[in-house]
């Protein structure tokens, strides 16, 4: 059974960081690709950031890059996602999804994919 197990939401004030953990099992994390969505009310999910854990391939969406940093620590299964310089618009629920195809690219979503439960980021001051 896949299991995708997000952590570290909460609330933060603009500028602030937040790290994101996703603790995966139940498929081949070491040749797979990870992701984190978020989404708001009334809008769609959308891609943040994903990584290749088989490559080290990284891709960020124009709203997380040079403030968000995707990494991934194979030997516990669990991908990260490190937020700075948060903003009011960056609130949203966070979820982890896998597998994904992910390169410097872009990435494509499989026709069976799997999603973690979500974690609140709220940011306010």
């Amino acid at each position: 059974e896949v299991q995708l197990v997000e952590s570290g939401g909460g609330l933060v004030q603009p500028g602030g960081s937040l790290r994101l953990s996703c603790a995966a099992s139940g498929f081949s994390f070491d040749d797979s690709g990870v992701g984190w969505f978020r989404q708001v009310p009334g809008k769609e999910r959308e891609l943040v950031s994903c990584i290749s854990t088989a490559d080290g391939s990284t891709y960020y969406a124009d709203s997380g890059k040079g403030r968000f940093i995707i990494s991934s620590d194979n030997a516990k299964n669990t991908v990260y996602l490190q937020m700075n310089s948060l903003k009011p618009e960056d609130a949203a629920v966070y979820y982890c999804v896998a597998p994904l195809y992910c390169s410097d690219l872009g990435f494509a979503r499989f026709d069976r994919d799997y999603w973690g439960q979500g974690t609140q980021v709220t940011v306010s001051s």
